[in-house]
């Protein structure tokens, strides 16, 4: 947003309130998610309501979403992958469609609040430490003390690697809110110096400057397209590594 002769890039990031009263209000930020919620869901059953033999590019396109996360679960975990599988296939589309839901005219990406990756990221390290106890009972404490190494080096090594696994909700969780608003920024920015260019200097001059700046910011479009399916897949494939760790010990 330009204000005055400032660029606001920060702005954007604010959330104002759709409806609510008496201290509950509904922002912007949880109806994005309200919307990603029912996109998957509904999307997928019209990929594959149909259930043809030979299926069209829809049907396809959905069948390979569907493998795609199935290989990945199956292929960090193992077997027991697929009793996970539902999880991580929902948690991947569910930040996807986030991501792609902020690129649009008017929207707001909710993957941009550290407060909302915190939360995906203390599920996931949660849901891996019920897993741990399942299938490890106490034995899951010796991930805290290293094989081999002395018992009097106990009181340096289990705090740090007790740190170790605090840290991971938290990396998991800054890694997908500081890619998000970075490229959000970005765009804010470029698309920003395009109108002070036009206002400044006025359209005879300004307009023709300006071009740069749009064509760099189609640049970063196509770019945060990219960045916004690799965080998803980022976050997948780390939930996934942690359930194996959890399940396989």
């Amino acid at each position: 947003m330009v204000a005055g002769h400032k660029i606001d890039a920060l702005g954007q990031f604010e959330l104002h309130e759709v409806f609510g009263g008496l201290g509950v209000y509904f922002t912007q930020s949880e109806l994005m998610m309200v919307i990603a919620a029912i996109i998957v869901p509904v999307a997928i059953y019209f990929g594959m309501r149909q259930k043809a033999v030979v299926p069209g590019r829809y049907q396809s396109a959905t069948e390979m979403c569907y493998e795609f996360i199935h290989g990945m679960a199956i292929g960090t975990m193992g077997a027991k992958g697929k009793g996970f599988f539902p999880f991580i296939f929902a948690l991947f589309f569910f930040i996807l469609t986030g991501n792609y839901l902020g690129l649009l005219p008017f929207s707001f990406a909710f993957t941009s609040h550290i407060v909302v990756t915190v939360t995906l990221a203390l599920m996931v390290f949660v849901l891996s430490i019920l897993v741990s106890l399942k299938n490890q009972g106490l034995k899951f404490f010796a991930h805290f003390m290293p094989a081999g190494a002395p018992i009097a080096m106990a009181p340096l090594l289990v705090p740090i690697e007790i740190l170790s696994y605090l840290s991971r909700p938290i990396s998991l969780s800054i890694r997908l809110f500081a890619n998000m608003v970075a490229g959000h920024v970005m765009l804010e920015m470029f698309a920003g110096f395009t109108i002070l260019l036009a206002t400044g200097l006025g359209l005879a001059l300004g307009g023709p400057l300006g071009i740069l700046p749009i064509l760099l910011n189609v640049a970063l479009i196509a770019l945060e397209l990219l960045v916004g399916a690799l965080q998803a897949y980022v976050f997948a494939i780390l939930t996934c590594m942690y359930l194996q760790e959890a399940i396989e010990h």
